[in-house]
Parts: C-alpha cells; structure tokens; sequence
C-alpha cells in the first residue's frame, strides 16, 4: 500500500508519521515533499473538514495512491472562533508561528481570564484515487495563556495550556502530544477504515 501525507509542513509530517508508526507494515510512506512538482490545490472550504477533503482526494487522484490529509487549527470560542480555520495564516499569507501567537496574545489580553478557553481542532481526511473513504474530527480542548511556555511543538503550542496536565502542549513532549492530540483523537476514528484497507492490499 503506497500512502501519501498530503502536507510538506515538516512539524505535520513527523506528527503524523508518530501516530501511524505502529501502524504502517506494508505500508510505503510518501509525503509531499517527495514530490516537488506537486501544486496543491486551493484551500478553499469554510470549515476544517471540507478543507481536508480537497486536499487528500487532489492529491490521491493526482498521485493515485492513497493520501491522508489533515487541516486543523485553534478555535477561540469568544473570538468568534478565530483563528479557525485561517490559523496557518491568521497574521498574514507569510505569517511566522510567533507572529501567529502575538496577533492572538493581543485579542486574548482584550478578554476576561475566564474567557480565555479554545479547542484545537483536527479534520484528517484518508482517500483513494478514486474517492474520499472515511473522514473525521478530534478536539483537543485547554485554556490560552498571554505568554510563550515550553520549546517543543509548533504553531499556538506554547500558548495553549492542557487541561489536566498543567502544561503547554510545548511543554507536554512528543510522546504525550501524540497520545492526546486533536491528531491522534481523529486518528483513531479513521483507524478501522485504514486497517480494512491495508489489510485488503497486503493480503492481494
């Protein structure tokens, strides 16, 4: 079974490689970064779901092997759901993750401590060359704080305190991220279709 994360950003490809690690014998391993070439296509859906859709059927018909997609970002209730599904690129097109969180950290300060809560959310998205097989959503919820903790993770990491750990989920570490992410939550619902289908090619 030849499989493609359809994502270059790096910190996504190692995320998802960490929670597919048991799970790719007989599987071939691909991300877009092995293929330079490949444009993607325009992001264009209103919600995280729809966006994972476009890009994991564009790249399995393109590539034809099977693809899983992921879109997720950071939803502040009290902000109207900001940054949603703009959170790549909520500062800017070209935006840093720090520019990202000082854009935020300056609406949060605007809010009572009690209206600091968000959720990260995670539409992952797996399909064939032909068609979308399964998609689904994980949440991972916590509260916002107004400065940087922790040097691991990525994007609003720093920023987004879990609840019941205490902890960023910059400071939580690899292992404990993968087992609790809105990633791997989503993961899991996705884990029978994958299976059913790995299993059919590696025994054919």
């Amino acid at each position: 079974m030849q499989l493609v994360l359809a994502t270059s950003n790096l910190h996504k490809i190692l995320e998802l490689k960490a929670i597919l690690k048991d799970r790719l014998e007989g599987v071939e391993l691909f991300s877009l970064k092995d293929f330079p070439n490949y444009v993607a296509p325009e992001e264009n859906g209103k919600t995280f779901l729809e966006n994972a859709e476009i890009k994991a059927m564009h790249a399995a018909a393109t590539l034809k092997m099977y693809a899983l997609a992921d879109d997720s970002g950071l939803v502040v209730p009290a902000l109207n759901g900001e940054p949603g599904i703009f959170s790549r690129r909520y500062a800017s097109d070209k935006a840093t993750d720090k520019e990202n969180r000082d854009k935020l950290v300056a609406k949060l300060k605007l809010l009572s401590e009690e209206a600091r809560m968000g959720y990260y959310e995670c539409a992952l998205s797996f399909a064939s060359p032909e068609k979308i097989l399964k998609t689904a959503l994980g949440v991972c919820e916590g509260t916002l704080i107004l400065e940087a903790r922790g040097g691991s993770g990525f994007g609003y990491d720093p920023l987004f305190l879990k609840h019941d750990y205490n902890r960023t989920m910059a400071e939580l570490g690899e292992d404990i991220k993968n087992r609790i992410s809105h990633r791997r939550k989503a993961f899991d619902k996705l884990l029978p279709i994958f299976e059913a289908q790995r299993s059919l090619l590696t025994s054919s």
